[in-house]
């Protein structure tokens, strides 16, 4: 299965910029009033498991989407849905 190039997607929508242009005219857009910024210790998910960005994994499955060659295991994505829901729904006890 081959989606399209990804250089493409910038071309196909608007950015936030473009689109607030678009809008109302002669209003000016306010300057940003605080900077934010995310520690390593934002990245920590429920639980203590710490979210790790594979940077190679990502560049990887980009590849193989950009060549058509990736492919869904629709079984494992199942059983991940349903494994969430379980736990979302098993009521926690006090702790």
């Amino acid at each position: 299965m081959k989606i399209g190039s990804l250089e493409n997607k910038a071309a196909l929508s608007p950015t936030l910029t473009e689109r607030k242009s678009n809008g109302a005219a002669g209003t000016a857009s306010p300057e940003p009033s605080a900077k934010v910024e995310l520690s390593a210790g934002a990245l920590v998910g429920a639980g203590g498991n710490e979210a790790v960005f594979d940077a190679e994994k990502v560049r990887r499955i980009a590849e193989a989407i950009r060549d058509g060659k990736f492919e869904v295991n629709a079984e494992a994505i199942a059983d991940k849905l349903i494994a969430n829901a379980h736990e979302l729904l098993t009521p926690r006890t006090g702790g």
